[in-house]
């Protein structure tokens, strides 16, 4: 009897995997091609829709047609705003949404209000779609937009993997009670012993495909030779974002070759920014303190795909943990970020993956404007000062888990394996 359900397991498991693997070739199929006879004149009017201002029409009518949708998009890439602002731009943000529509007004709210947001490329990378948030985005008129969708959304999948399989195993139901039941992961639970969800694992398949994507796969950053910043929908930016980034940029330069990252924003309040407007330290890069407004660059991204595996098959289903670890492990040296202590990046969401009642957009947008006021004549600081060094060294932490299951990790491999 044990041996059926084991021999069950086995195919089980084997289906799956022939599953994740028909959805990637579906992918890589719908990426270079947007309908069953386009050849490589098609191609070229992918390339060149980069710059215009063509749009592609959602049909939100049902999940293939939604699924076709989203698949188009990041093919076609069409970049909103082009011809208004023709010139290549200087600096590429780039924003991962999910569903809360009202902290992503205030986010381009704020991007509004930026200096020299004209020269800005904002990149929206979206895992849910619904007809709000497309016009949300598409009524941005203040600089080019670039919207990308994530193809292994739970939204897409809601009842087969890369979403919850009604056969996949309760998360907390014991491993010998899963074999015994024959649910799908039987074998494939995390470190402590509880089975994956989907809503859990989205945000860091999400964050790693959209890291490939972008430097990958974007038309429109081709010969962009600056860093990339990244932002959720939650966050604010303060008005001297770009004067801050430049500043941040020119001092690397000349005092911190070694650094590799950037951190415009910090978890820290607005209480002393009037002090530490002008000021930068260096660290090692820690998940708690430099997850928020973080740049990249192309070289960082490259040493980052050296580790695909590692980061896939660490079992922490945050993001920032999983780099925290392969900083100083897969990565030799540990990486040396250069950070704000007066943050440009604030954090308003006070509800999220975990916390997902009693959300107040409105207190957020009144916290933010009573402090803005408070600090307003100590953005945009001439020079900035050296604050001191913090310890660049590898820090173990306690790995949280939610990222046991193999199709998790062939999946999130995947990513690097298409481009």
């Amino acid at each position: 009897m044990r041996f059926r359900v084991v021999k069950r397991n086995l195919i089980a498991l084997l289906v799956v995997s022939c599953v994740v693997v028909t959805l990637l070739f579906s992918t890589r199929a719908l990426l270079v091609s947007d309908n069953e006879t386009s050849g490589a004149g098609d191609v070229v009017q992918g390339r060149q829709a980069a710059h215009t201002d063509e749009t592609v029409r959602f049909n939100f009518a049902s999940l293939p047609e939604l699924t076709r949708s989203v698949f188009n998009a990041n093919y076609k890439q069409c970049v909103l705003n082009a011809d208004k602002f023709p010139v290549e731009p200087q600096l590429v943000v780039v924003v991962q949404v999910h569903n809360r529509p009202e902290y992503l007004k205030l986010l381009i709210r704020s991007l509004q209000n930026a200096a020299e947001v004209h020269s800005f490329l904002l990149i929206f990378s979206h895992d849910y779609f619904t007809e709000e948030i497309n016009a949300i985005v598409q009524g941005i008129t203040f600089c080019k937009v670039l919207q990308i969708y994530f193809p292994f959304s739970t939204q897409l999948y809601p009842h087969e993997f890369p979403g919850q399989d009604p056969r996949d195993c309760p998360r907390d139901i014991s491993k010998d009670e899963a074999v015994k039941t024959g649910c799908v992961n039987a074998e494939h639970p995390d470190s402590y012993g509880h089975y994956r969800e989907a809503f859990i694992t989205q945000t860091k398949h999400h964050w790693w495909w959209k890291l490939h994507f972008v430097f990958e796969r974007v038309h429109a950053m081709q010969g962009y030779g600056g860093f990339v910043i990244f932002l959720e929908e939650d966050n604010y930016i303060l008005p001297d974002f770009f004067h801050l980034y430049k500043s941040m940029v020119g001092y690397l330069k000349r005092n911190c070759p070694d650094c590799d990252l950037l951190a415009l924003g910090n978890h820290n309040s607005l209480t002393d920014f009037n002090k530490l407007s002008n000021k930068v330290l260096t660290s090692g890069w820690l998940s708690t303190k430099h997850n928020i407004g973080m740049a990249i660059s192309k070289e960082v991204y490259y040493r980052l795909m050296g580790c695909n595996r590692e980061f896939c098959t660490y079992d922490d289903y945050n993001w920032d943990w999983t780099l925290q670890r392969l900083s100083g492990t897969c990565i030799p040296s540990p990486l040396k970020v250069l950070v704000a202590q007066g943050s440009r990046v604030l954090h308003t969401g006070d509800c999220g993956l975990h916390h997902k009642d009693d959300c107040k957009p409105e207190w957020a947008l009144q916290k933010v404007t009573d402090s803005l006021q408070r600090i307003k004549d100590s953005l945009y600081p001439q020079t900035l000062a050296f604050a001191g060094v913090e310890a660049v060294e590898h820090k173990e932490h306690m790995m949280n888990g939610g990222w046991g299951d193999i199709r998790d990790h062939s999946l999130c491999m995947s990513y690097g394996k298409q481009l």
